[in-house]
């Protein structure tokens, strides 16, 4: 039985194509050992989102390499896109699988070892073809339902690496659901590149999630990060489902309009806070997160300012905050008034500032609140530990519970620790 080890780097959509594959793999009986063990296949699905993306994707591949010389080293994901030619001159890497190939990954392991010709560019282009993953690295199931975008924002690659916008199949979305919790999973999390464009022969991403909220089984459904795009009151209603977890990961990047339509984003920041303003109207204790990427071309302290205040004002409980970074071939790595590194790592720490703020104003205000606790796994301190329906990370001293399972909690308190968390007791 040959060992393989995963590693997985960015997005949820990279996490759910690791989960897939590392099912396959399991089936296939190969052993599936952790990322700092020997092994005879590394397979590393890498980011290229940011500077930062990229290197630690170069990291992550010399890794295994050190770890056994003599592996094959899989290399797949949007750095496989992105550096294609160069990477394929490289000796520590036995397989470049682009994007469009990844679910083949199975396939061209199995030629290899039969001793056939491997080439990734002899398997088709299908990014739908993964099988429902039940040996998954993670508690919840990810479900991709999307790939790709045609927004074009003038500081992303995605469009270049993923390509153009395609939906799965709803019949295929609805079939891996219904295997996933059938395998016991209890939380459901759709996943894309924008996913709010989702589009099957007119059943647009509104009708989608309501379909999905009826399809049988004690599981809940979670929305990944998600595009502002505009959604009918329609979408904000179906929050009122008791399968539908309260939280969403709304990307704002800017709270400055001119910068939003320099990034060619497809929202001003005023439309934004009128849907953050709706969901709370509908729904007060709900959750929002965003990202945020500040040093953008051109922008002033006045943008910079701006982003603050929103984010003040709209709550976000967490902020994943970004460094601009030029990307070879976008429309902002041609900008003026490009901003030093300095000033972006000041702008950024000003962000985490109001996110940390933000989070323990949001934790103290869920206090004495219920909360259905989903059981991810104990420390050795014997601490259950997983997220209640409003992404809040819990932690729980109690007595005959099990992992993966639902378990109806009171939050009483905030427990300081190397990330905030919030402690509970049973109802």
């Amino acid at each position: 039985m040959k060992k393989i080890a995963f590693k997985t780097l960015g997005c949820r959509l990279n996490q759910y194509e690791t989960d897939a594959l590392a099912s396959r793999f399991h089936s296939g009986s190969y052993e599936i050992v952790d990322f700092n063990q020997q092994a005879d296949i590394y397979v590393v699905n890498t980011c290229t989102v940011t500077n930062q993306s990229d290197q630690k994707s170069r990291q992550t591949i010399n890794q295994a390499h050190r770890q056994n010389s003599d592996a094959m080293v899989v290399v797949t994901g949007c750095m496989a896109n992105n550096y294609k030619e160069s990477l394929l001159e490289s000796k520590n890497i036995s397989y470049v699988v682009d994007n469009e190939r990844k679910a083949a990954i199975f396939g061209i392991v199995e030629k290899h070892f039969r001793g056939e010709v491997a080439d990734p560019e002899g398997f088709d282009r299908d990014v739908f073809s993964y099988e429902a993953a039940y040996k998954t690295f993670h508690t919840r199931s990810m479900i991709k339902i999307q790939d790709g975008c045609n927004n074009f924002c003038t500081f992303c690659i995605i469009p270049k690496v993923r390509g153009r916008a395609t939906s799965r199949p709803a019949a295929d979305i609805y079939q891996n659901i219904r295997s996933v919790v059938e395998h016991g999973f209890k939380e459901v999390v759709l996943t894309g590149v924008n996913i709010g464009r989702y589009n099957d022969n007119g059943l647009n991403f509104e009708q989608l999630v309501e379909n999905i909220l009826a399809l049988p089984g004690d599981f809940r459904l979670r929305i990944s990060s998600i595009e502002p795009d505009g959604f009918s009151d329609r979408f904000f209603q179906l929050f009122a489902h008791p399968k539908l977890t309260p939280h969403l990961h709304l990307c704002l990047q800017s709270g400055s309009e001119s910068v939003l339509l320099r990034m060619r984003r497809m929202y001003t920041a005023k439309e934004f806070r009128a849907m953050a303003d709706k969901l709370r109207s509908l729904y007060p204790d709900f959750n929002l997160t965003t990202d945020i990427i500040t040093g953008f071309p051109g922008e002033t302290e006045e943008d910079m300012e701006a982003t603050l205040q929103l984010s003040r004002e709209l709550k976000f409980s967490h902020i994943h905050t970004f460094k601009y970074s030029v990307r070879t071939g976008t429309r902002a790595e041609r900008m003026p008034d490009q901003i030093p590194e300095k000033l972006k790592n000041q702008r950024s720490n000003a962000v985490r500032k109001v996110s940390e703020v933000n989070k323990r104003e949001y934790f103290t205000q869920m206090i004495g609140k219920p909360q259905r606790l989903l059981v991810e796994r104990f420390g050795a301190d014997g601490v259950a530990r997983g997220y209640g329906q409003n992404y809040i990370p819990i932690r729980l001293k109690a007595k005959g519970i099990e992992k993966n399972t639902f378990v109806d909690v009171v939050l009483d308190g905030i427990h300081e620790g190397k990330e905030l968390e919030m402690t509970a007791v049973l109802l």
